[in-house]
């Protein structure tokens, strides 16, 4: 759980500046998990999903989550469970954000998890 508070100051940090400069950017309620990947959500830029979220920092770090969950399961892949992860993770979106918030989140998101994850294997899934 700890890789979710890191992931999550990484990109608060940095997420909520990249939609601001293209307009002039506690603990989730709901888990990521339960949180359904919605097709709007799958084909959303970064500054959409922010604005979608209502600019709320809570809000957008569970749709990163979601759609880490999905990237994740989809490629077979185990999320990290270390701060150092979490950390890694964090500043790979922020970065990709920054650069271009145009960008599907999704994408943005998924490379992340392609560059930590690990494969998942008998041991990982206990």
């Amino acid at each position: 759980m700890m890789k979710y508070w890191v992931l999550q100051a990484a990109l608060v940090g940095g997420l909520m500046v990249a939609p601001m400069a293209v307009q002039a950017q506690s603990k989730p309620a709901q888990s990521a998990a339960a949180m359904p990947v919605s097709q709007e959500l799958l084909t959303s830029t970064v500054h959409e999903a922010w604005v979608e979220s209502g600019r709320n920092e809570d809000k957008f770090f569970q749709m990163v989550q979601a759609c880490a969950n999905l990237s994740a399961q989809k490629r077979g892949l185990t999320l990290p469970d270390t701060e150092a992860a979490g950390r890694k993770m964090g500043m790979l979106i922020k970065t990709a954000s920054r650069r271009d918030s145009d960008q599907l989140l999704y994408a943005v998101v998924d490379a992340a998890v392609r560059q930590t994850a690990t494969p998942t294997t008998a041991a990982n899934t206990k």
